[in-house]
């Protein structure tokens, strides 16, 4: 089993290398040029649209339910565990460079929206499907088929093997039971192996709360993300705030950190150490910061192709809006946060930099601090169990046809493996789940830089009608 924990942990390295993050943060410099810095000229139009449906449109849920579902799926581990993790390895310089994948990454987003949108189609049974396939099919043409086939494929399996349950799952039993059962003294023995009775519970309580929002289809969780996914993500932003607003004499030095380590200043008198020391930094950001956006990796698409609307920019716009909020707001406070209380220098990984940070910056008994993210990190990962199954499904649905049966027993086992995901090892899961995203990007990022043209000629016609109506 170790033999092959390396292996799989050697072949995400190579997935996610350098050739990988180059073609990601390219294409979206490239969008970026071609739309003309959109991400800066319209984000305030974005945030307005997140919230105003339009009349009319076709499609299954709302603008803004299609980007809460989309946002369930990106909103989660990465913006706690992710960003500790890239602080950790690359230092505080990785946030710096996070923000800039973020920034380009918006562009890359908006890209994807409009796509999604302009080559969706209805199935045999009335449902919207869209995504990466059928923008890699409707705009490069049926010989290029098999690329979205393979992005499907890919995608599937992403959903269905790793990100979308099985570490999502464990996460949420792991964190429950760091909580209430550290030293794990009440246990149960099943088929052989000793677990917690919080493990037992609490993975029993998550996979029927899933099955039953996971059997209602997309109406009902973009439903429940509707309402979920921004309380929780206020919540969370609201305790880091907390941290930042009563810790005010510490933000410029946590800042000079930043941007020092980005550029890796501290050791420049080295040279080359400097230079290692802002290659190390600006990898971690751009690899954890595509990880939690999935900006280019042809996740979000395929929820933004249910949103109700005839306007492709018009979602391309809201869609956007999902980097902006997982990234440069969730993930900049979770940063700053751990950066000002110095708790990636202590020696701890993953959640325990994050848990350190809370309990160091929040004016209440460690206790409550430690509740309160163990809550939100539940919540973020059983909210992408959701945006997950969806994502999966309309793999699924483009490889097989759309056939209600065949759906129906793939939602089954979606929740069959929820459901055994507390009692599995997940040693080498994390980075089969990198390793499927990582390929998922892959013909996505192909198609987005074919038809960046069809991109640019969208967005002038849509902004150019827009004026003129505004003129009439």
């Amino acid at each position: 089993m170790e033999k092959f924990n390396d292996l799989v942990s050697e072949i995400d390295g190579y997935v996610w290398g350098v050739p990988l993050i180059v073609m990601i943060m390219f294409c979206g410099l490239l969008l970026t040029v071609r739309i003309g810095l959109l991400q800066v000229r319209k984000l305030g139009l974005a945030l307005k649209l997140m919230f105003k449906d339009e009349e009319g449109g076709s499609g299954e849920v709302s603008g803004f339910q299609a980007l809460c579902t989309a946002l369930s799926a990106t909103v989660g581990t990465g913006n706690i565990v992710g960003v500790a993790t890239a602080i950790c390895a690359g230092g505080p310089g990785a946030l710096f460079w996070m923000e800039i994948a973020a920034f380009l990454g918006m562009a890359t987003k908006y890209a994807e929206g409009l796509l999604a949108v302009k080559y969706r189609r209805k199935d045999k049974n009335g449902a919207m499907l869209g995504g990466p396939f059928y923008y890699i099919e409707g705009g490069l043409g049926e010989k290029f088929k098999w690329l979205g086939k393979l992005f499907a494929l890919f995608g599937l399996l992403a959903g269905l093997m790793g990100i979308g349950t099985i570490t999502q799952i464990n996460g949420i039993t792991s964190a429950a039971n760091g909580f209430f059962d550290p030293e794990s003294t009440h246990t149960i023995s099943i088929l052989g192996t000793d677990y917690t009775y919080i493990t037992v519970i609490a993975g029993a309580v998550i996979t029927l709360l899933a099955a039953l929002i996971i059997i209602g289809g997309i109406k009902r969780i973009a439903t429940v993300s509707e309402f979920v996914v921004p309380a929780m993500i206020l919540i969370y932003v609201g305790s880091c705030f907390i941290i930042i607003f009563t810790h005010l004499g510490e933000i410029p030095d946590a800042v000079m950190q930043i941007v020092k380590g980005a550029f890796g200043v501290k050791a420049a008198a080295g040279g080359a150490a400097g230079f290692a020391v802002m290659k190390l930094s600006l990898r971690s950001g751009v690899a954890r910061g595509i990880f939690s956006n999935e900006a280019g990796l042809g996740s979000a698409p395929i929820a933004a192709a249910a949103a109700r609307t005839s306007e492709p920019v018009r979602q391309g716009l809201v869609t956007m809006t999902g980097t902006f909020i997982d990234t440069i707001v969730v993930c900049t406070m979770t940063g700053l946060s751990i950066v000002m209380a110095g708790s990636h220098t202590k020696g701890l990984e993953g959640v325990a930099v994050t848990t350190d940070a809370f309990r160091q910056g929040l004016p209440f008994p460690e206790r409550i601090s430690a509740f309160m993210l163990m809550c939100c990190l539940a919540v973020f990962a059983f909210t992408t169990i959701l945006g997950w199954n969806y994502y999966s499904e309309r793999c699924l649905s483009y490889l097989t046809g759309s056939h209600k049966k065949v759906t129906s027993v793939y939602k089954c086992v979606y929740i069959a493996f929820v459901f055994i995901g507390p009692y599995l090892t997940v040693e080498a899961v994390w980075n089969l789940a990198d390793i499927f995203n990582g390929l998922m990007a892959l013909p996505n990022i192909v198609a987005l830089l074919l038809l960046s043209g069809t991109v640019a000629d969208e967005t002038k016609d849509y902004f150019r009608r827009m004026k003129v109506e505004k003129a009439a």
